[in-house]
C-alpha cells in the first residue's frame, strides 16, 4: 500500500491513530501466549536480554473516575482495597525483583490514577520496596498528585518529597469550571494557588502541570485562558494532552472534534507558551522552563527517546520489554479479584501478554518515540542493531519530498511544523502490514462525516461567541437619484436624527431582502420587493454601531416619487423624501452618510450627489 493512502486514512481516523499502539486490546491476539510456564519463561528471557529497565507502578484509586480518563481506575473502591492492594502490589514487585537482580534501573514513575490517595504508610512501603532495585544515580523520580490532595494535606506533599521523589505532576487539565463539572473533576483557582504553594512549600523544585484540549465542549479561549492562568502560576513544566476518546465515557463524542480544532487549539498552546518562555521542539508535548531539561520524567524519557524496556506493576499496568507486551490482570474490568488471586497462588498477574514478531515491536517503539517529535538514530539502532534509514527508506523519502519530517542532524528525524499537524498521518507509516490492515477496517466501519456533524451540532452554542447582529438598511432614491427616502429615529442611540429605513434581521425572516421589505413597510408605509439584485454594501466595523457589533446590509431601490408619499409607521417619527445635496454627515445617523456616499460612487453617480 502506498503511503500517501496510509497517511490520508490515518489523517482521517486521527482519534486512533495516536503514540498509543496497538490500535485495539485484541490486536496482536495471534501472538498471545496462554500457557503460564511459557508466560513467565518468556518475562523472564526478555527481562534478562535488557542492558537496563524502567518501572511503573500504578495505583488505581482516584476521588472519582474522570469521563475523560482512559486509565485502570477502580470505580467504587471499598475502605479496606487500598490497604489489600497495597499488600499484592508488593509481593508483585517482590516477584519481578528476583527475575530482574541487579540490572540497573534507569527510570521510575509512580502513577495512576492519583498515587496520593493512599496513605503516607503505603506511599513509604511503595517507595521502600523501589529502592530495593538498582536505581541509577541521578534519576528524576517522579510522583503524579491532584490539585485538591495538594491544597488539603501538605502533609503528605512533603513526606512524599522526603521519600525522594524530585518531580511531580498535577492535572489541572482545565481551569473552565463549567467544562470541569461536565467532565466529573473537582477544580477551582482556590484549589490550584493552594496546590501550587503547598508543592512549593514541602520543596519541590519541578513542578509539571497537564493541560487537556481537544474536548467537544471547549473553545479556544477557554483553552487560551487556562495556558494564562497556569504560566501565571510559574511551574517548570507544563504539559499539554490532547483528549484520546478510545476507551473513556466519551467516546461517542470524538467524531464531533476535528483535527482542525486539534491543531488549532494546539498552535494556541505553543504561542502562549513559546512568548512565556517555555520550550518544546516540534510535536511534543512537555513544554519545559529549564533549559536542556525535556521536562519529563527518567522513566518516559528514557522510555521515548531510548525506547527502554519497562516493567509495569499493579492492576492493569503495562510491560513492554524486548519482543513481548503484556497487560496486567484488571486491564478489562477494572477489578482486583483475579489479581488478588493470582499474585496469591504466585503466579505472574498477567492478564494478556503477547511474544510480537519484530514488525509489531518496531512500530510500537516507533509510536512512543512520535511522543518527543522525533526519532533517535543512534537510539534506534541501539534498540534494533540494524540501521533506521534501511528499514524505512521508502517511509524516509515520502516525508522528506512533503515537508513532513527533516533530519536536523546525522542522528535527529523530526517533525516540521507542517508534519507536527499531521502527526497522525505520520505514525501509521511506521504501522506493522497487519496493523495498516486493521486501521483501515476499522476505519471503514467506524468514520461517518455526517455522524461527526450531528454530534458537533447538537453540543454548538452559538452563545458562547461573540457573533454580530445582522441589520438591513434601505437607500430608497426617486429616478434621477436627487432624492432619498430618510426616516427620523424615533429612538435611542441617535434619537431623531435622519437614518435610512431599516433594522435587524428577525428570526422569522426567510431572508435578508424580505427583512428589508418589512423594514421598509413598518417604517414609510412603502411595500417594494427587494431582490438580491438591489444589493449595494456589507459593513461590518465593530464600532459601527454603539450597541454593538452590528452588520449592516445595504439594499437600493429607486420609484417615482410622485406615485408615493411616504408615512412614518411604529418605528419611526418622520419618513419624508430629502435633498441629497443637503445631507450632512453630523445629521445623519450611525455610517448612513458614508453608505449613501458608497452607493452614489459606486456606477449610480448623478449631478447631485454628495
Amino acid at each position: 500500500m502506498k503511503c500517501k493512502e496510509i497517511f490520508d486514512r490515518g489523517i482521517k481516523f486521527h482519534h486512533y491513530c495516536n503514540t498509543a499502539y496497538p490500535l485495539r486490546p485484541t490486536s496482536l491476539a495471534q501472538y498471545e501466549i496462554h500457557d503460564d510456564r511459557e508466560i513467565y519463561e518468556a518475562v523472564k528471557r526478555n527481562i534478562e536480554s535488557q542492558e537496563e529497565l524502567c518501572l511503573y507502578v500504578h495505583i488505581p484509586f482516584c476521588q472519582a473516575r474522570c469521563r475523560f480518563c482512559e486509565y485502570v481506575v477502580l470505580d467504587k473502591p471499598t475502605e479496606n482495597d487500598p490497604d489489600n492492594y497495597v499488600e499484592h502490589l508488593l509481593k508483585e514487585i517482590e516477584m519481578y525483583r528476583k527475575i530482574i537482580g541487579d540490572k540497573p534501573i534507569a527510570g521510575y514513575d509512580l502513577g495512576g490514577g492519583t498515587p496520593s490517595y493512599l496513605t503516607t504508610e503505603n506511599l513509604t512501603k511503595i517507595t521502600d520496596a523501589i529502592k530495593r532495585f538498582n536505581l541509577k544515580d541521578n534519576m528524576y523520580l517522579s510522583v503524579e498528585t491532584t490539585p485538591v490532595i495538594a491544597a488539603n494535606d501538605i502533609e503528605k506533599i512533603k513526606t512524599l518529597r522526603k521519600l525522594g521523589y524530585n518531580r511531580i505532576s498535577m492535572g489541572f487539565q482545565t481551569v473552565s469550571e463549567k467544562l470541569l463539572e461536565s467532565l466529573g473533576r473537582e477544580g477551582s483557582s482556590f484549589i490550584y494557588e493552594k496546590a501550587v504553594a503547598n508543592v512549593r512549600e514541602a520543596g519541590f523544585d519541578r513542578l509539571n502541570i497537564d493541560l487537556m484540549y481537544g474536548f467537544l465542549n471547549q473553545s479556544d479561549d477557554d483553552f487560551a485562558n487556562t495556558i494564562k492562568y497556569t504560566i501565571a502560576l510559574k511551574p517548570e513544566f507544563i504539559t499539554l494532552y490532547r483528549n484520546r476518546y478510545k476507551g473513556t465515557k466519551l467516546e461517542a463524542e470524538s467524531q464531533g472534534v476535528t483535527l482542525y480544532k486539534v491543531n488549532r487549539q494546539y498552535d494556541i498552546a505553543y504561542r502562549l507558551l513559546k512568548e512565556a518562555g517555555y520550550i518544546a521542539n516540534n510535536g511534543k508535548n512537555t513544554f519545559s522552563k529549564i533549559p536542556d531539561d525535556m521536562g519529563t520524567s527518567s522513566y518516559l524519557t528514557k522510555r521515548v527517546i531510548d525506547a527502554t524496556s519497562y516493567v509495569g506493576f499493579g492492576l492493569g499496568a503495562q510491560s513492554f520489554v524486548g519482543n513481548y507486551l503484556a497487560y496486567n490482570l484488571g486491564c478489562a474490568d477494572h477489578k482486583l479479584e483475579k489479581y488478588f488471586e493470582a499474585i496469591d497462588a504466585g503466579k505472574l498477574p498477567i492478564n494478556d501478554i503477547a511474544d510480537m514478531p519484530i514488525d509489531e515491536v518496531r512500530a510500537k517503539a516507533i509510536s512512543v518515540m512520535f511522543y518527543f517529535g522525533f526519532i533517535s538514530m543512534k537510539a534506534y539502532k541501539r534498540r534494533f542493531n540494524e540501521d533506521f534509514k534501511d528499514v524505512y527508506n521508502v517511509q524516509i523519502r515520502f516525508l522528506e519530498e512533503n515537508s513532513l519530517m527533516e533530519f536536523v542532524d546525522e542522528d535527529t528525524f523530526m517533525l516540521t511544523d507542517y508534519g507536527a499537524a499531521h502527526l497522525y498521518g505520520i505514525i501509521p507509516l511506521f504501522y506493522s502490514e497487519r496493523s495498516i490492515k486493521e486501521m483501515f477496517a476499522m476505519s471503514d466501519r467506524w468514520l461517518n462525516d455526517k455522524k461527526g456533524e450531528d454530534i458537533y451540532l447538537e453540543k454548538y452554542d452559538r452563545k458562547a461567541f461573540d457573533s454580530p447582529s445582522v441589520a438591513v438598511d434601505l437607500l430608497v432614491f426617486n429616478k434621477d437619484k436627487s432624492k432619498i427616502l430618510m426616516i427620523n429615529r424615533a429612538d435611542h442611540p441617535y434619537v431623531n436624527k435622519l437614518a435610512l429605513p431599516g433594522g435587524f434581521y428577525q428570526p422569522t425572516d426567510v431572508t435578508t431582502e424580505y427583512a428589508a421589505s418589512r423594514e421598509l413597510l413598518e417604517e414609510t408605509s412603502l411595500s417594494v420587493n427587494i431582490t438580491e439584485d438591489d444589493l449595494v454594501k456589507v459593513t461590518s466595523a465593530k464600532d459601527r454601531d454603539p450597541r454593538g457589533w452590528i452588520i449592516s446590509i445595504a439594499y437600493m431601490v429607486t420609484i417615482d416619487e410622485a406615485l408615493v408619499k411616504p408615512v412614518a409607521n411604529t418605528d419611526a417619527l418622520y419618513a419624508s423624501w430629502v435633498e441629497v445635496s443637503s445631507l450632512e454627515a453630523d445629521e445623519l445617523a450611525f455610517d448612513h452618510y458614508e453608505i449613501i456616499k458608497y452607493a452614489l460612487r459606486k456606477g449610480k453617480k448623478s449631478s447631485y450627489g454628495i
